[in-house]
Formats: structure tokens, C-alpha cells, sequence
């Protein structure tokens, strides 16, 4: 991937709002995501439509279904529904989340927090080779924002990503905001957490905006993908291209949806930071 040109490294989350625009007009974007539950039904209008879109681009399944914190066991037909959609766009990349969202068959609209100690790991880990047996490929797991902890908790987050990815061959997809929002929610430190993680497991980047409420005693950070990408977000992001090299890129919006353009002109950022990297790079 690193040979990429930074057009081709960026890809812009993909919202119905825009897709009749993309359609048409078929921006210069490296790539699109797809929330992969969205397009599951396979004689839908929706599947017709990221079909077309597929013909042209580049597509990435993300998905917030798969419940892999959960102690029930995976949905079949979850993962049926998934697969078909996965061998139908054969897209980049297929990821989810280190999270759950599920017990006993009743799902959640939230994507939960894990404790993490060694019981909740081998779990985890047992449910991603699962999926990666089932699916046939290597899943990317995605650092989560929260807002709560475990008090039982025995091991640092960062320490339990490492693990899942070692035990279990997957890779990560580093999500930056979320890591800033749950360094102030938490009180860690953002350097700390990145400086553990194994720069060659990371095969995906997310970028977005969160919002600051205000509450009782105090202030907490809430990753509600409903603003730009924040500056010190872009600071994380432009240090870990300076370390590690370039990594696709994507940029969320999730509420608050704005125009195609303003999503594109947060693209053009991250491709402006690349390319300024790969120029501080190269040789005299």
C-alpha cells in the first residue's frame, strides 16, 4: 500500500445523502467505506447502488454488527450476509470493532466497552479467528472511544490490541480520534498508547471529529463524528505518517452530515499531510 499515491492512500466514508452525487459525478477520491450492515440484502437498492459504485472505486466493509466482545456467539447469519457481500465487492479492506453490542440475540444501538483482562482476551480472540476463518481473510480491529472503565480491568488497552492482533494474525485500524477522546476521558496518555502499538499491524487509519459536553463534574469528550477533524487529531496524524509512513486513510462523518464537498476538502488535508511527508522524506 505504501506505494500509493496520496490520492490513492484517502477514502471518504460513504453516507446515503451522497451517493445519488457520487453516482453522477464521481469524485476524485481514493476510495469509500461502507457501513457493511447497510447493504446486506442483496436484491436492495442500496446493494444495486454500492455495486455501480464499486465498478469505479475501491471499497472498504466496516462494520458494527459482528458483537466480537460479546459472550454470545457469533450470528450465522450475520456472517452468511456479510460474506456474500464481502465475495460480491472483494473490497480493500474488512473491518470492526474491539467492542460489543449484544446479549442474549438483543443488540444495542452502541458499540460497548470490554474489560480487559485475560478472560475477556482469549474470548475476543477465539471470536476474530472465527470471523477470519469464516470469511476467508484477515480482519482489521478497531481501538474503540469510551467513556467508562472496568474497574477489574487488568490490562492497559493499547497492551490488549497488541495482544489480540498477536494471537490472532488480524490487524488494527487505528482509529486517532478515538484514542485523543479516551486520553482525556481516561486520563492516559495519547503518546503512550501509540508509542506501544506495532506500526506494521496498523492497515488502516480513521479520522473524524467528537464533541465536548458538559456534564456534573466536569467534561467528557464523546466521538460523535459530527464535526472536522480536530487540530491536535491532525498533529497525531501527521506524526504517525512522519514515523511509520503513509497508511490509507479515512475520513468519518457520521451526523450533522455536511455537503460531499466539505468531506472531500477533509480528504484534501490528509492528502496534503502525506504528500508533505513524502516530499520531507525523499532525499535532497
Amino acid at each position: 500500500m505504501s506505494r500509493l499515491s496520496p490520492q490513492a492512500m484517502v477514502g471518504v466514508g460513504l453516507r446515503s445523502p451522497h451517493i445519488d452525487q457520487v453516482l453522477a459525478e464521481r469524485p476524485d477520491i481514493g476510495w469509500w467505506e461502507i457501513h457493511s450492515e447497510n447493504y446486506f440484502n442483496p436484491v436492495s437498492a442500496a446493494r444495486q447502488q454500492i455495486r455501480e459504485i464499486a465498478e469505479h472505486y475501491p471499497v472498504s466493509c466496516h462494520g458494527i454488527g459482528l458483537s466480537l466482545g460479546s459472550a454470545d456467539p457469533l450470528d450465522s447469519a450475520h456472517l452468511c450476509q456479510l460474506k456474500g457481500l464481502i465475495d460480491e465487492l472483494a473490497p480493500i479492506a474488512v473491518s470492526d470493532h474491539l467492542s460489543w453490542s449484544s446479549v442474549d440475540g438483543e443488540y444495542f444501538n452502541d458499540l460497548l466497552p470490554l474489560p480487559y483482562t485475560e478472560e475477556a482476551l482469549s474470548h475476543f480472540c477465539r471470536k476474530v479467528e472465527q470471523v477470519q476463518d469464516f470469511l476467508g481473510r484477515r480482519l482489521l480491529v478497531e481501538n474503540p472511544s469510551s467513556y467508562l472503565q472496568f474497574s477489574h480491568s487488568t490490562i492497559p488497552e493499547w497492551e490488549f490490541l497488541n495482544h489480540v492482533q498477536q494471537r490472532t494474525g488480524c490487524g488494527l485500524l487505528l482509529d486517532l480520534n478515538n484514542i485523543y477522546v479516551s486520553a482525556f476521558n481516561h486520563g492516559f496518555d495519547c503518546q503512550q498508547y501509540l508509542a506501544a502499538l506495532e506500526p506494521s499491524a496498523v492497515g488502516e487509519i480513521h479520522l473524524a471529529g467528537f464533541t465536548a459536553k458538559q456534564v456534573d463534574d466536569g467534561e467528557i469528550w464523546i466521538d460523535t463524528h459530527s464535526r472536522p477533524v480536530s487540530d491536535p487529531v491532525w498533529q497525531l496524524y501527521r506524526q504517525w505518517i512522519r514515523q511509520h509512513g503513509p497508511v490509507p486513510t479515512l475520513i468519518e462523518w457520521d451526523l450533522d452530515i455536511p455537503a460531499l464537498p466539505v468531506l472531500l476538502g477533509e480528504a484534501a488535508k490528509a492528502r496534503d499531510i502525506l504528500q508533505q511527508e513524502e516530499r520531507h522524506d525523499s532525499p535532497a
